[in-house]
């Protein structure tokens, strides 16, 4: 779809005026190009950069004063419920025109945020388009015009969290929770079940609307102003140069650790948490643990040298009396085997994980609790290739939370570009979650990612040539995540009639399949600190004329070449390294885009060979990610106990088939005559045969589930030949006895 047509059907109609006149520019643009001939003048360019101007001025115009008008009806409403509350005699109907005003400032918010994404493409795409037919470079100089009225980098974080605590206020009809709202925020190990998706940059802005009609976002410290430093979370990796904690973690091996240390807010912050995470096996009966102690951080150093200890800190909570002594007694086991794993394994500072996290949950309440994580970047910490980053100290000082980090080499750091959304329940046994719950992981909004990690993906990307074993959701890296929107969870603009309406005109789902437009998030995901002369094709932005090929849902699933590879849920595969087997994706006329050499992640290492690539082909297109020679990817599959118990009694039924066969064959050795033996003797072959085979059989398939690989673990040789030699067995006893009667009596 053309963006001009794209622009039309997106835009909200009540502020058409308002918008990016993209196809007045692009108009102006032909029309001068025809009439000099295909020639474009100083005179053309001063003219279009002058019309430019004042479609920026008016976009950022509009953006800034609809924004001071959002937060001064905010500020209002605040006030309404402030004097409702205060009356002590509010009545149901005044909380319920409150919470449709508030409705409305929602439907405006999730509006102006689309607003803001499409006025960016559209001037990305003008310029391009510019470029591309003028051959006057104006996108360097456009960029710094751009820079200077930002409407597009405004991500609406201080709103949201007043809408949600004024719309939680508001529903709850000013009765407050009960419960501290920091409550978890003390707790040295808890337990979740946790599940993980990716979130596109054009939906970050709806998700976090919709999620806070039914929780609060959770604010610590409800007296203090929001500021962009409170959401901001850090987190330093440890692993060593054998990358023991990556593989453990990648492996999902029983007992396998995370260990990091992590801060909250800016640089300036001095208590740091020293955290281990446990990985357990559910046949284990256990759950993952995270634990974590605190640490003042002019004591980080020393104590990652073993030149301090929390021995002090041990002292203190049991003179204090504020911690029961089970408490202290974890307390001082955990740090002292935090400090002599890091000691005794060399463990050292490796990557940085960054992100602002928007929390949503019940003050006291840990039922659900969701969390969304934006701006995620990965940073590398080590010091392994000689290369001095964080030098002697615990973490590199030259980045703090000054996100995108343009001072940081391109090598060394690693812009997600999606958003991560955990979801984390706490239900009794056989509660199912809440409904609202169901239908926000299943709607377009998000795309599952089973056992995503941070650290895994950071290590993976950024340090390629170390390791040799990478994570199963590579393959989503090329995909489009983005889906047809699904009515049943959208942003509702009330109406007056008593239904509610969408906030802003929703495409079909056949539009939405030609559609390929890039969000202002999206492209900034990518960007390094102003670098604005990248080529526009580092993002696949398209001309509309040139763009054939639709954009259609992402693929959601991964079958492997492996016909035993379908059995079992993604999630219920433990992860196993697939040497040199293809991973099969397939996706309904839709054509994976190409490699894009330079690109900041690792999905480029893998080639791919496609078949079936008619584009206008009803039939599902199959594409085979091969790794190169040494390296694996992770697919999830579980390993259990009874796995290992399933081999051995495929042994043992084996081994009982062969010795009932060698007991035949001994009774017709003892007791039988020449033929008997003979035959005796046959048996007894296959009994001794197939008794090395199946043992042969039995440790293979030990040391493949032992070394978790792929399969195929099923038999078709040994059954066939089995059935074929015993059939020649018995075929020549047969004729052996046939041939014997008729030479000795005459007769069959």
């Amino acid at each position: 779809m053309k963006f001009g047509r794209q622009l039309q059907i997106s835009l909200f109609p009540e502020w058409v005026y308002h918008y990016l006149a993209y196809d007045k520019l692009k108009a102006e643009l032909k029309t001068r190009l025809r009439e000099n001939n295909g020639r474009w003048t100083e005179e053309d360019e001063s003219a279009f950069a002058e019309m430019l101007e004042k479609e920026l001025d008016k976009v950022y115009s509009f953006q800034t004063v609809k924004t001071g008008e959002i937060m001064r009806r905010i500020s209002f409403s605040q006030q309404q419920v402030k004097e409702i509350i205060e009356s002590q005699d509010a009545q149901n109907e005044e909380y319920t025109a409150l919470e449709v005003e508030l409705q409305h400032i929602i439907a405006d918010v999730h509006d102006l945020a689309k607003f803001t994404r499409l006025n960016y493409t559209g001037f990305l795409k003008i310029i391009k388009k510019h470029d591309k037919l003028t051959k006057w470079v104006l996108r360097p100089i456009f960029m710094v015009r751009l820079n200077s009225k930002p409407f597009y980098k405004e991500n609406y974080d201080t709103l949201i969290v007043k809408l949600s605590a004024l719309y939680d206020t508001v529903r709850t009809r000013g009765k407050a929770h009960m419960g501290d709202s920091a409550a978890g925020g003390s707790q040295q190990a808890f337990v979740r079940q946790t599940t993980k998706y990716w979130v596109h940059p054009d939906n970050i802005t709806e998700l976090k609307l919709i999620i806070l009609k039914h929780l609060p976002v959770l604010v610590f410290n409800p007296n203090k102003e929001f500021t962009p430093a409170d959401s901001a979370i850090t987190s330093i990796y440890f692993d060593n140069e054998d990358f023991e904690l990556y593989m453990g973690r990648l492996e999902k091996s029983e007992g396998a650790e995370a260990l990091r240390l992590r801060w909250y807010g800016g640089m300036e912050q001095q208590q740091i948490f020293v955290e281990r995470k446990t990985h357990r096996e559910d046949w284990t009966g256990e759950k993952s643990v995270k634990a974590r102690f605190p640490i003042k951080e002019k004591y980080v150093n020393a104590f990652l040298r073993g030149e301090y200890t929390m021995a002090a800190t041990v002292e203190k909570m049991k003179a204090e009396g504020k911690k029961s002594p089970k408490e202290v007694e974890e307390f001082e086991q955990l740090s002292s085997e935090c400090q002599y794993g890091i000691l005794t394994k060399n463990y050292a500072p490796v990557l940085r994980t960054f992100y602002n996290r928007t929390a949503f949950q019940l003050p006291g309440d840990a039922r659900v609790r969701i969390s969304l994580d934006t701006e995620l970047t990965m940073v590398r910490e080590d010091n392994f290739d000689g290369k001095p980053r964080s030098g002697d100290n615990w973490r590199r000082m030259d980045i703090g939370i000054d996100w995108p980090f343009s001072q940081v080499a391109d090598e060394d750091i690693c812009r997600f570009p999606y958003a991560v959304l955990e979801v984390k329940l706490q239900t009794q046994h056989g509660q199912e979650p809440p409904e609202w719950v169901r239908d926000l992981v299943n709607s377009h909004l998000v795309e599952s990612v089973p056992k995503f990690s941070k650290f895994i993906h950071g290590v993976s990307t950024l340090m390629e040539d170390r390791v040799s074993l990478f994570p199963f959701w590579y393959h989503q890296m090329d995909i489009d995540i983005r889906k047809p929107p699904n009515k049943n969870i959208s942003i509702a603009r009330p109406d007056p009639s008593g239904y509610s309406t969408p906030a802003t005109t929703t495409q079909s789902d056949d539009d939405h399949h030609d559609m390929r437009i890039s969000s202002a998030d999206d492209i900034e995901s990518y960007q390094r600190g102003g670098d604005h002369g990248q080529d526009d094709e580092e993002y696949n932005w398209e001309d509309e004329e040139e763009h054939e090929n639709p954009l259609e849902p992402s693929m959601n699933w991964i079958q492997n070449s492996s016909e035993h590879s379908r059995e079992g849920s993604d999630e219920s595969r433990p992860l196993l390294g697939n040497k040199q087997r293809p991973m099969v994706m397939r996706s309904k006329n839709s054509l994976m885009s190409p490699f894009k050499p330079g690109a900041d992640t690792l999905r480029y290492l893998f080639r791919r060979r496609s078949h079936n690539s008619n584009v206008d082909s009803d039939e599902p297109q199959t594409t085979y990610l091969i790794t190169p020679p040494g390296r694996k990817i992770a697919t999830l599959v579980r390993v259990e106990p009874k796995v290992f118990f399933a081999n051995e009694r495929t042994f043992l039924s084996w081994l009982q088939f062969t010795v009932m066969l060698g007991g035949l064959s001994l009774g017709l050795l003892n007791f039988g005559d020449k033929i008997s033996r003979v035959s005796a003797g046959l048996f007894t072959f296959v009994a001794l045969a197939f008794m090395v085979y199946a043992m042969v059989t039995y440790h293979w398939r030990s040391q493949k589930i032992r070394r978790r690989e792929m399969g195929p673990y099923d038999d078709r040789i040994g059954p066939t030949a089995l059935c074929f030699v015993l059939l020649a067995a018995v075929v020549t006893n047969f004729f052996l006895r046939w041939d014997y009667e008729k030479k000795h009596k005459g007769k069959v």
